[in-house]
């Protein structure tokens, strides 16, 4: 009877989702109704895949097997290995992927390092031999299941084949000292055995989106880019990706396969034609411009060959880039997966991790040397730091989430923070909407990824293209806006009970005289334009005053314009006149 209700349970589970398995129909992705789906997701880098960048560790440790060795050096192997214990366990939970689902993804890329499933080649007591371990199975099972319940795809990604499959081997963990994938049949044959095991177990759940069965190779087979960016066969990728997909299709006919190009997914010489009739091309976009030309091959592509793309890696920008990239993929019909969720200090994302000056102490340490943290302290600042990974404790960057969905849908701006007059307007409160209507900057975002242009020079609190700085004013939120240029303005929505007459007190900070500003509503100049003479250093604030300026009894969009940069903006203080 129990057997009974288990399988009654399960059938109620998959005909309540109702949707069957996404596939290829034609050049589109579908569900089991035929209706076409847009995967827009996000990928959990850094949870079973430790890149250095996202530690901050990348200029001493930026391979997951660097970052591990230096925190052994530092607290032992029993203790590292309590770290990891807790930072997996807080790096992804339930409520991270309520949250997902409720900010407005339908889909998560998850990246698997094979030795969370499998043991590598040379701990294999027997040659040949695959041991199989639970811990990776259970975190993608507990995985699944959170994505089940908000109705959110998971597509498996190989983010770190067996022996690493690039030169960039932050990205894979790819240890020089051993054998790659590429120069190792042994690490070919584990690699297709964990898909055949990961095929069987997931083969009949319609929550998996999809296998990603390779991420981002990057490797000179013939060329002399060592990336494989000149790559003209590829034959050993292709070769690979045919076998895996052999091996899937041998055990699971029902779910889509994503393959990538080389030279970080994205050069295909050689791998067509394609020899799967249920499959996707995945490419990933960083970094450069947002028009149809940068995705012209992958477009034509997808006509050629009647096959399905997906934009499966993009991010590390600003919010203008994302909402620029996220409208283009939408407009013509291709998915999506931006990275990652989660980062010491992340900026560009949709969530950050807070670091404590423990932690900092040891990045500082790793980095010059000096004299070695104890390992009382040394385990304190690192279990902490697993600690802030928990939803509950990080920041939630709601100015990212505002970009990739509401501002991909319209140019209407949002109050960032409800400002009720009389009272003071933080400079860097500014409302959430695109550059052009919620503000005005100059420097944007990076377009060029050999210049690696600046587009918040200050990198703090926002990720639009304002510039923010921490601020060390005696009354503050935190922050000021800085490195004003001329031209430039930011906009306010702000609540007045009745039509008032304010004046307003402008806070500042700048080593030189010259800048100049003035207020305007949605139809018309609302102020006179004030000199905003030196203060005597940037660290040294004053204040100027606007007089008599008449705002509206209601909804007051009003804006600073900057006529002259050159100095720092702390806040806008509105005062009756009577006061």
């Amino acid at each position: 009877m129990k057997k009974i209700v288990l399988i009654f349970f399960s059938l109620l589970s998959i005909s309540s989702f109702g949707q069957g398995f996404l596939h290829r129909n034609g050049q589109k992705i579908v569900d089991g109704n035929g209706q076409n789906v847009v995967l827009r997701g996000l990928g959990l880098g850094g949870w079973m895949v430790q890149e250095g960048y996202m530690l901050q560790t990348g200029s001493f440790a930026g391979s997951q097997h660097a970052i591990k060795q230096k925190i052994t050096d530092l607290i032992g192997a029993k203790n590292t290995k309590k770290f990891y214990e807790a930072y997996k366990a807080n790096g992804i939970t339930k409520r991270d992927i309520d949250s997902l689902a409720a900010w407005g993804f339908n889909s998560i890329r998850l990246p698997m390092h094979f030795n969370l499933y499998t043991l590598p080649i040379e701990k294999e007591t027997v040659s040949g031999q695959d041991t199989w371990l639970e811990e990776g199975f259970k975190m993608t099972d507990n995985l699944l299941k959170w994505c089940a319940a908000n109705k959110i795809y998971l597509i498996l990604d190989l983010h770190a084949a067996p022996g690493g499959q690039g030169k960039d081997a932050n990205i894979s963990d790819y240890d020089d000292s051993k054998p790659s994938l590429w120069e190792s049949t042994a690490n070919q044959d584990k690699m297709v055995a964990l898909w055949k095991k990961l095929a069987l177990r997931y083969k009949d759940n319609p929550w998996i989106g999809a296998y990603d069965i390779i991420n981002e190779p990057n490797w000179n087979f013939t060329g002399t880019n060592q990336n494989g960016c000149d790559e003209k066969s590829n034959a050993p990728l292709r070769a690979l990706q045919v076998r895996v997909t052999k091996a899937i299709r041998a055990i699971d006919t029902n779910h889509l396969i994503f393959i990538e190009g080389n030279c970080w997914g994205n050069n295909y010489n050689g791998l067509f034609p394609l020899w799967d009739d249920n499959m996707a091309l995945s490419f990933h976009k960083y970094w450069n411009d947002n028009d149809v030309a940068s995705i012209q091959k992958m477009l034509d592509y997808r006509t050629q060959y009647n096959v399905p793309i997906w934009l499966g890696e993009s991010g590390e920008n600003s919010n203008v880039w994302f909402k620029e990239a996220i409208a283009l993929m939408e407009s013509n019909t291709i998915g999506w997966a931006f990275w990652p969720m989660k980062k010491i200090e992340n900026l560009a994302g949709v969530t950050s991790v807070t670091k404590t000056p423990e932690y900092e102490q040891l990045l500082k340490y790793w980095a010059n040397g000096g004299k070695k943290p104890t390992v009382a302290f040394a385990k304190k600042a690192l279990m902490q730091t697993a600690e802030n990974f928990k939803m509950k404790k990080l920041t939630i960057r709601f100015d990212v989430i505002d970009a990739m969905f509401r501002q991909v849908q319209t140019t209407d701006t949002k109050k960032y923070k409800n400002h009720t007059l009389p009272g003071k307007v933080f400079a860097t409160e500014y409302d959430l909407g695109q550059n052009g209507f919620a503000y005005f900057d100059k420097d944007v975002a990076n377009y060029d990824g050999t210049k690696f242009t600046k587009w918040n020079k200050g990198g703090a609190m926002r990720n639009d293209g304002v510039d923010i700085q921490s601020c060390n004013d005696k009354i503050t939120n935190g922050f000021h806006v800085a490195f004003i240029e001329n031209g430039e303005w930011l906009q306010y929505t702000v609540e007045v009970k009745a039509k008032t007459t304010f004046d307003v007190a402008i806070r500042y900070s700048s080593e030189v005289a010259g800048g100049k500003l003035f207020l305007k509503d949605e139809n018309d100049k609302i102020s006179e334009t004030i000199a905003i003479p030196s203060s005597g250093g940037i660290n040294n604030w004053q204040t100027v005053t606007l007089k008599n300026v008449v705002l509206r009894k209601g909804t007051n969009k009003i804006r600073v314009y900057f006529e002259k940069g050159n100095f720092n903006l702390n806040f806008l203080e509105f005062k009756n006149t009577s006061e």
